[in-house]
């Protein structure tokens, strides 16, 4: 009986953490398409229920029903694993991340490794649905999708490096609580404006979203892709997007912190502020989208690559002078 209860245990964890993951993908593309209406002077969804907030619903019942089509000339077990796997490793990833000291399904060690190598392993769905569609604009998108996430995660891993000095520990817990005093956004400012660009990349936002470039691609790897197979990607997307939002929450703004530590504000629940966090950080991501106009794909990769990683390299080596100069490096 006891393996038994720790499974439904462990079943209610994680049900408690997927189903409001899902929930929140449906209101934060409400959310999105409101920014994009308020920069344009436009409405946005406004019809199906109370200010549009339906509307997501509607979208998601239109995709249940719509017939699923797969390309004749396709590698069709490939084809469907594409969009699931996509799906899975972006709810998968959020197992360890923590809304408060206590409220985390896995207080792993190596949190922030655990988290890098499932986003790494997200692009493998990306390359999957594009090759197995057997269509040359799916191809050419996911191999852009490849590159340009393979040249920002290398500058995230090495941002947060930078935090891991100040810390001296993989744990998101122990992160969190050595900001008590003072959020890393002060000394790290200039790592936290390259951290949401390459976030902003490693999603496929705009100004980044060449793998799935309309005016050249079509709809990139996702051309060949219809009804909830479509739909799949879509929640990967959105959901991968909050957990950068989560991560970049986490790494620079204190987590479940308040940012006033005085009545009433520190009897606010910890998830209640890593949660604002998080909006505060998609808002910014939908307002780029409104504003900037999309990069051309050599522009894409010169910043990665000759910008941004010389950039954050030499962050790394001024952070670890500064903490090995004053002696505030972390006793591990």
């Amino acid at each position: 009986m006891d393996y038994i209860s720790l499974i439904f245990e462990e079943t209610y964890k994680i049900l408690f953490l997927i189903v409001p993951v899902l929930v929140s993908v449906a209101m934060i593309v409400w959310l999105d398409r409101r920014v994009w209406a308020f920069v344009q002077k436009r409405q946005g969804p406004n019809v199906v229920g109370p200010f549009g907030l339906l509307q997501s619903l509607a979208d998601a019942l239109k995709y249940i029903f719509k017939e699923i089509i797969i390309p004749a000339s396709s590698n069709k077990i490939i084809f469907i694993l594409a969009p699931i796997i996509t799906m899975t490793l972006a709810l998968v990833a959020w197992a360890v991340i923590p809304f408060s000291e206590s409220q985390v399904i896995a207080n792993i060690n190596v949190g922030i490794l655990y988290i890098f190598a499932v986003s790494s392993l997200g692009v493998y769905g990306i390359i999957m649905g594009g090759w197995a569609s057997n269509s040359k604009y799916p191809f050419l998108g996911s191999i852009r999708s490849a590159a340009q996430m393979v040249s920002y995660e290398v500058s995230i891993g090495i941002i947060i490096i930078n935090v891991l000095l100040c810390v001296g520990s993989l744990n998101l817990n122990d992160i969190v609580l050595a900001q008590q005093n003072l959020w890393f956004i002060i000394p790290l400012f200039p790592m936290f404006v390259i951290f949401f660009i390459s976030a902003l990349a490693e999603t496929n936002r705009p100004p980044f979203d060449l793998p799935e470039a309309e005016a050249e691609l079509v709809a990139g790897y996702q051309t060949e892709y219809s009804g909830m197979m479509y739909a799949m990607f879509w929640l990967g997307e959105y959901a991968n997007i909050l957990l950068m939002c989560a991560l970049g929450s986490i790494l620079f703004l204190g987590g479940w912190l308040s940012p006033i530590d005085l009545y009433p504000f520190n009897l606010i629940p910890g998830a209640i502020w890593l949660i604002f966090k998080i909006l505060f950080l998609f808002i910014l991501f939908a307002l780029v989208k409104a504003v900037v106009p999309r990069y051309r794909y050599d522009q894409l990769m010169r910043l990665g690559w000759k910008i941004f990683l010389p950039l954050s390299l030499t962050y790394v080596v001024l952070t670890a002078s500064y903490l090995f100069y004053f002696n505030l490096l972390p006793k591990i």
